[in-house]
């Protein structure tokens, strides 16, 4: 695995990203034209229960996918909260957002505690925090 930098952190899952989806999507596409092609007959019924059915399976696709990020980045605060509480025996400054701490993850101990306080006093977005990290720390956890 290549070491991790700010220009290949983020993760996409072939099987899921582009497969699911995709499948999802053709799928949706050929229930909606059956749909409307049963539209005024007798299998107008089952036509629109499969479009509902594909509706109903993006809703829960996507709020699996986002329950899942959910508890990882309530675990990633957490994480970052306890480093930064042993690297500098205080509290992570209260001015930081979840986004700017999830980003922060990727700061080497050397660099975290000066660059949490920088991203807090200037309000740096998640990208400016990523790009301003100078010793990568990998997360390959992350899903």
């Amino acid at each position: 695995m290549a070491t991790q930098s700010f220009e290949n952190h983020k993760r996409m899952v072939p099987g899921f990203h582009y497969v699911t989806f995709t499948v999802w999507l053709l799928t949706f596409i050929g229930a909606a034209m059956n749909l409307y092609q049963s539209w005024g007959t007798p299998a107008q019924y089952g036509a629109s229960l499969i479009v509902v059915i594909m509706l109903l399976l993006w809703s829960a696709l996507w709020y699996l996918r986002m329950f899942a990020l959910g508890a990882q980045d309530r675990a990633i605060r957490a994480e970052e909260h306890v480093r930064y509480l042993e690297l500098t025996g205080k509290p992570l400054p209260a001015k930081l957002t979840k986004q700017q701490i999830i980003a922060l993850r990727f700061a080497s101990d050397a660099e975290f505690p000066s660059l949490a306080e920088r991203a807090a006093a200037e309000n740096m977005s998640p990208n400016d925090i990523k790009k301003a990290i100078q010793s990568w720390r990998a997360d390959n956890d992350r899903i």
